[in-house]
């Protein structure tokens, strides 16, 4: 609950009105926090649908993050909360079925889920012009242009958020390289 109300009741959730840059880490806050959090209180799931999980995260991130999809979200109230809702919902339902998966099929998604963060990541920082029209009045009030805004955003789903999904992979791999005998902490 903490790391929601981090989300939703500190400045954070006002700041990133004005930038791109905090509307993602408020996204990814949720993505590669809280709905880790919430995955671990759930029952392990007995047939876990990876590849449909990995999916449904995917394109619902990815939709989200559309221009025009994204400025609608921030000029009405209650698209807000159905993207705020969809992308922890499809986030908790991801690390769900990560935790109840088997190893390998629990890296494949993870590195699934990194590969497409880090190419919306990279789509968004290589875009030729600002794309996203909600932040373009807004964010010189920073000190940054709307492109740097942009790229500053994509920069972060790029390397750190591709990267958290790359360590909780490795440490599944890990799991998997030990004798049998040992226990994973």
């Amino acid at each position: 609950m903490a790391v929601l109300a981090i989300g939703f009741i500190s400045p954070l959730c006002a700041l990133s009105s004005a930038l791109f840059t905090a509307r993602t880490l408020h996204h990814l806050l949720l993505v590669l926090a809280a709905a880790p959090l919430l995955a671990l209180c759930l029952p392990r799931l007995k047939r876990p649908r990876l590849a449909a999980a990995v999916a449904v995260q995917a394109v619902i991130f990815w939709a989200w993050h559309a221009p025009g999809l994204y400025a609608q979200a921030l000029s009405h109230d209650g698209v807000y909360w159905l993207m705020q809702v969809s992308i922890l919902g499809s986030a908790v339902w991801f690390w769900a079925t990560v935790r109840s998966a088997k190893g390998h099929a629990a890296v494949a998604a993870l590195l699934a889920a990194m590969l497409l963060m880090g190419l919306l990541g990279a789509l968004i920082v290589f875009a030729a012009q600002p794309i996203y029209t909600p932040h373009f009045a807004s964010t010189l009030a920073w000190n940054m242009t709307p492109l740097e805004d942009q790229q500053a955003a994509g920069l972060i789903m790029w390397a750190p958020a591709a990267a958290a999904y790359l360590l909780v992979a490795l440490w599944r791999l890990n799991g998997l390289l030990k004798p049998t005998g040992e226990t994973t902490p």
